[in-house]
């Protein structure tokens, strides 16, 4: 199968690939999704095939306008107006309690809920509405790998399984969208995937408190949310956190040790052991934005190098904010191991 590169002046190619039950990654401000019909049930089992992805992890629903939302959902908590207002389109996504039936099954992995969303990215934007379709979009990469923030990223993973992709330039945020469970309109929202809407300013902006999940379920659960697994955004190289305070520790015992390193970091730590380590992979600033948005393009990068890394070190930061979301998918890639910890 040919894997067609489109751009915004041929989205009705991309139109009729989805039409036809094909599959059509797409940009967003998050990371590239894998697009398909949500109303195919063909569609979606050939994503989840096309991914390797499990069959109990739900998929979110990407939508041109809250009115498509409607269709589905009959029950409405009383916040999801302020919501849709204020975030929408954006990196949020929210969970109804749908009708039954409304979807295929296969879309909510038997759930009675359904995650949907608007993105920002005008050419995926564009794409919604002149399908007229409500479309699936995980990440568009190899299941339990890290999430495409480019298209070269998608055409890496999926070149010859996927019948286009549509490109938009590199995902300005990074990581995927923060999921909120509004379901039951009796209750507070919930924050089940952490992400750029972060649990301060939705509650700054809601004037509620915002209840905040767990993040990691067991791997015998059903999981509410995708990305809630303990293992997940993993290359294969073995990926380990490190605190502030550890990084020359890090290097020199684990150089010692003869392993080759890989750095992804910002100036400062970069400074201090670029000299010493195999490959890096900087990221612009040493803030968390930066960090944020080149986690996923990094651990990609530093573990496809002709090197073979035996070792990615990658830098911790505070769980507050948008540390909050960046820690969720670091300590997924590392498998919850920092250096100094056995």
């Amino acid at each position: 199968m040919e894997t067609k590169r489109l751009d915004e002046s041929s989205i009705q190619s991309a139109v009729e690939i989805i039409k036809a039950d094909g599959l059509v990654a797409f940009p967003t401000e998050t990371v590239y999704g894998l697009g398909a019909n949500a109303l195919s049930e063909t569609a979606v089992k050939r994503v989840f095939e096309v991914k390797g992805r499990p069959s109990d992890n739900p998929l979110i629903v990407h939508v041109a306008d809250f009115e498509e939302v409607k269709k589905y959902v009959d029950e409405f908590h009383p916040l999801t107006e302020k919501l849709v207002a204020t975030y929408w389109p954006g990196p949020l996504t929210l969970i109804f309690k749908t009708r039954p039936n409304a979807l295929p099954t296969v879309v909510s992995a038997g759930l009675s809920t359904v995650s949907f969303r608007m993105p920002k990215k005008k050419e995926t934007l564009t794409l919604l509405r002149a399908a007229k379709l409500p479309l699936v979009g995980p990440s568009a990469n190899t299941s339990g790998k890290p999430s495409p923030t480019t298209a070269d990223h998608v055409f890496h993973d999926l070149q010859g399984k996927i019948e286009g992709i549509l490109e938009g330039g590199a995902a300005t945020i990074g990581v995927e969208s923060t999921v909120l469970d509004i379901s039951d309109p009796t209750k507070p929202p919930m924050i089940l995937r952490p992400g750029a809407i972060t649990k301060e300013q939705l509650e700054a902006d809601l004037g509620i408190e915002v209840l905040i999940d767990q993040y990691l379920t067991k791997e015998s659960d059903v999981p509410r949310s995708p990305g809630m697994k303990y293992k997940h955004y993993s290359p294969n190289t073995k990926v380990l956190m490190v605190h502030e305070a550890d990084w020359s520790q890090a290097v020199s015992t684990l150089t010692a040790r003869g392993l080759k390193l890989g750095v992804m970091a910002g100036p400062a730590i970069m400074e201090e052991v670029r000299m010493d380590v195999a490959a890096t992979f900087p990221f612009q600033n040493d803030s968390v934005e930066a960090a944020t948005k080149g986690l996923f393009a990094g651990l990609r990068s530093l573990d496809e190098s002709l090197l073979q890394l035996d070792v990615i070190l990658v830098p911790t930061f505070p769980e507050e904010k948008l540390g909050v979301a960046y820690m969720n998918r670091l300590k997924k890639a590392a498998g919850q191991q920092y250096f100094g910890e056995n």
